[in-house]
């Protein structure tokens, strides 16, 4: 039986060497460490096609309301997706900018939607051979009409208005109904030109003139002001941290990344149900034009 005397002396042999563990652990931390601040860069990927803006958005209104994290950088690698959600992506980025530093990293590819979203940024830093821009709008539709034909298949549509089948697969457009169509891409184009001019400070006529579908290397739109710096990720790590004030090394917190699986890589973290709704159908997309098509 342990007396208490003994006791005593076992418990404080013990407290004192887990106040040596954790004194060391402090020390190791601030020399390994190399002077890193407790304020924080997140870095936010936005991957793949945008079909579905709700992980993302959530992720900046959290970082949002974090006082640890001064300044967030997204790393893009996105050829773009459906209007709606890369404009929900803008707007969200938007609002954060108005706590946070800002800075948009491009990867690869950052064409088209995926563009639109750095444009919301504070600063672009994009690779020389990034491929960029897709400044633009594109309707696709799949017409049957001669393979149901051959397969001895007819098709029946009954509607309410005469437009409400516009792009369907089971007859040839119209003419009238092509210009309704041009109407509308040339309403969202102008929208996509506008975001551009504002973010990078551009005239609408600048813009205008390369809003035509083209893409750029990473340093042709530097040349055009299209983005502000050539660098990778840890250049803009490095920028973000600057711009919000950070003294010394930030601390990098990645959200995001927390074992990307191959689907979430591809799709962005889009669910299959959205996905499907983008490739199915009329649908109207800031997206670079797949040239395997």
């Amino acid at each position: 039986m342990i007396k208490c005397g003994a006791l005593r002396n076992i418990l404080a042999a013990f407290g004192a060497v887990v106040a040596c563990v954790i004194a060391l652990a402090i020390v190791i931390g601030i020399v390994s460490g190399g002077g890193v601040t407790g304020d924080k860069v997140a870095v936010v990927d936005i991957q793949g096609v945008i079909a579905d803006p709700y992980e993302i958005n959530t992720t900046l209104r959290e970082l949002g309301e974090r006082d640890d994290v001064k300044a967030v950088v997204l790393r893009i690698e996105s050829p773009g997706g459906a209007v709606g959600p890369s404009q929900e992506i803008h707007g969200e980025i938007l609002r954060l900018k108005e706590k946070k530093t800002v800075v948009a990293s491009m990867g690869a590819i950052a064409a088209s939607g995926g563009y639109y979203a750095a444009v919301a940024a504070d600063k672009i830093m994009a690779n020389p051979g990034t491929i960029t821009g897709s400044i633009g709008v594109i309707v696709e539709f799949v017409n049957a009409q001669e393979l149901l034909g051959k397969i001895g298949l007819k098709g029946y549509v009954v509607k309410s208005g005469k437009y409400k089948d516009v792009g369907s697969p089971l007859r040839e457009m119209e003419k009238e109904e092509r210009e309704l169509l041009q109407t509308l891409i040339n309403d969202v184009n102008g929208q996509f030109i506008k975001a551009v001019a504002e973010g990078r400070g551009l005239k609408t006529e600048e813009v205008r003139r390369i809003a035509d579908g083209r893409i750029f290397t990473g340093a042709q739109a530097k040349q055009l002001k299209l983005v502000d710096e050539l660098g990778g990720l840890s250049d803009a790590i490095a920028l973000s941290a600057s711009l919000a004030g950070i003294e010394g090394e930030p601390s990098v917190l990645y959200p995001e990344r927390q074992k990307m699986s191959i689907w979430k890589t591809f799709s962005g973290g889009a669910s299959i149900e959205s996905l499907t709704e983008l490739f199915t159908g009329l649908r109207v997309m800031y997206m670079i034009q797949n040239p395997a098509r």
